[in-house]
């Protein structure tokens, strides 16, 4: 029995499919293409890649195949994915700005930005174009930074591309803006009120069994990292209840997932989190999409021609 999706959701249902693009490279040149699909995308076995290749749903160089094949590099590869559900999500929302070009709204839990993992037309991208042409607008909002599915809060839309650009810069790491949340974590061990926390370990790509790479903490113990980057919280405390402590979190840069896994570095994970756990933990079984915390971007200072422009988007947690 399918329930119904909540008032003020979007209903649960099937869009019209996908074409996903993609180029062999030097190192998977000379191997079958079910191999080179299952080691690029964890998600899908070789026994998964074969039969949507007897299904004819992959093309190679334009050509549609009906079984494996050997690729070189270089090589164009398609999968037209057929239409898929996509699960309910919010589609009302909170305007906190509009002055025409910039859109700031509070963005509800459980609500993509931008498509991806499952996600194609329940997306806010989506269903900011919807709104305009429903109004006759000219020119559709478009984000400008991306907030984790299940992140709330504070997401900044603009209508000029121009505008986008100089945003956009403001958003980087090395930009100007000023981002602070709110976020229910573990008890932060010496961590009192009135008092300050800075977290500056970097973020770094470790091994995952499903997504191949993944963002977390710095690993207690000696296994693969590929990447790192800088990263800079500050937190304070803001409420401590026996469930956990409710934490001011302010970044200066805007690394992948940067809250979540700077809490997790410090032994103090946000609650319910599903990937990031204790002892610097990743989970096997949980992704970046899968929700079940809380965080909130609840205040941005952002620069403009008019001067400072500071937005707040109050929390629904009770």
């Amino acid at each position: 029995m399918i329930r119904p999706a909540p008032v003020g959701w979007r209903e649960a249902a099937l869009n019209q499919g996908w074409i996903y693009r993609d180029r062999v490279g030097v190192d998977q040149s000379g191997q079958l293409l079910s191999a080179v699909l299952s080691a690029r995308y964890r998600h899908s076995p070789v026994s998964l890649w074969l039969e949507r290749l007897q299904l004819g749903e992959l093309s190679l160089n334009g050509q549609v195949l009906w079984a494996d094949a050997v690729v070189a590099n270089g090589d164009r590869i398609e999968w037209r994915r057929p239409p898929w559900r996509e699960p309910a999500v919010p589609e009302q929302w909170n305007t906190i700005h509009d002055n025409g070009d910039l859109l700031v709204i509070n963005k509800p839990s459980g609500l993509p930005v931008m498509p991806g993992g499952g996600f194609l037309l329940h997306t806010l991208s989506h269903q900011l174009v919807q709104r305009s042409r429903e109004r006759g607008e000219a020119l559709v909002p478009k984000p400008v930074h991306r907030l984790g599915r299940f992140t709330s809060g504070l997401q900044v839309c603009a209508r000029e591309s121009a505008t986008r650009a100089a945003l956009s810069r403001q958003f980087r790491p090395e930009g100007s803006c000023r981002k602070t949340y709110q976020a229910w974590a573990r008890r932060v061990e010496g961590l009192e009120f009135g008092q300050t926390l800075e977290v500056d370990t970097d973020v770094v790509e470790r091994e995952h069994p499903l997504l191949g790479w993944i963002w977390g903490p710095l690993p207690w113990v000696d296994e693969p990292v590929r990447k790192r980057l800088s990263a800079h919280s500050q937190l304070r405390l803001l409420d401590r209840q026996a469930k956990g402590d409710l934490l001011e979190v302010t970044i200066s840069t805007g690394r992948p997932h940067q809250i979540r896994i700077h809490l997790a570095q410090i032994g103090s994970p946000l609650l319910g989190d599903p990937l990031y756990r204790l002892e610097r933990r990743i989970s096997a079984d949980a992704t970046p999409g899968d929700g079940g915390y809380c965080l909130h971007a609840w205040k941005l200072e952002l620069a403009s021609a008019l001067g400072m422009l500071a937005f707040e988007a109050p929390t629904a947690w009770v």
